[in-house]
């Protein structure tokens, strides 16, 4: 009987154990305009992460670009990146995790990154184009279930850097659309994505044009947003 007991106890207590935190890269290496955000969205993260049992590692070393220490990760975030930051043989590694059935999230200016590589495009689904000056405009939420979005109201007024793309990847799902009439400088029209998912070439992918602000960084709905957008990309 009392062997009978102990085997229900180390039965019970294996589906109650906390899980093991999963590993997320955050890459932040810039190579044309630098966000001051930067520092600000790393600790954000890693706040998010000790709250939901993922683990960040922020690095800013193309090094880590090989296919044997990025499948490793979980979940790789771009975030605010800029220009031309991966050679050839790294970004043939990173497209071969993506591949895998790896994960990849663009936060801001991950769209202002690799202007040369097609398939990075259609990965994190836009280009920058340009942008005006931050102001306050309404987001309009398209998808209600989503975890990035469930949270938000309808209409969503938030202040942030409100960017123009070129190139958008229309097999996007759009999470969230920018009304360009409650602010000055739109150029896409009445299709302004600003926020979007899709499974692609094997992979996940998610990306929010907002978090250019330092301020938005501490927003709770922001920051449920970002978490939304990583528990997707972490298949929970």
């Amino acid at each position: 009987m009392r062997i009978l007991m102990l085997s229900l106890l180390v039965v019970l207590t294996s589906f109650t154990e906390v899980p093991k935190d999963t590993q997320v890269l955050v890459f932040t290496k810039t190579a044309g305009f630098r966000h001051k955000s930067i520092e600000t969205g790393v600790q954000t993260l890693k706040e998010l992460g000790s709250k939901n049992h993922f683990k960040i590692t922020q690095t800013e070393d193309t090094d880590n670009f090989t296919y044997k220490k990025l499948k490793h990760y979980d979940l790789v975030i771009f975030l605010n990146t800029t220009g031309d930051i991966l050679n050839t043989e790294q970004e043939q590694a990173f497209k071969k995790y993506i591949n895998k059935g790896g994960s990849f999230m663009g936060i801001h200016a991950a769209t202002d990154t690799e202007f040369d590589w097609p398939w990075y495009n259609k990965l994190v689904g836009a280009y920058f184009l340009n942008h005006p000056k931050p102001a306050q405009a309404t987001v309009n939420r398209i998808i209600r279930s989503h975890e990035s979005t469930k949270h938000l109201p309808d209409k969503w007024v938030h202040f942030d850097e409100w960017y123009n793309f070129k190139s958008i990847n229309k097999k996007v799902n759009v999470l969230l659309m920018l009304d360009e009439t409650t602010y000055e400088g739109g150029k896409n029209g009445a299709f302004h994505p600003i926020a979007w998912y899709h499974e692609f070439d094997g992979g996940k992918s998610f990306y929010t044009a907002m978090g250019h602000t330092v301020e938005s960084y501490s927003e709770p709905e922001f920051q449920n947003h970002l978490l939304g957008g990583i528990l997707y990309c972490l298949k929970r």
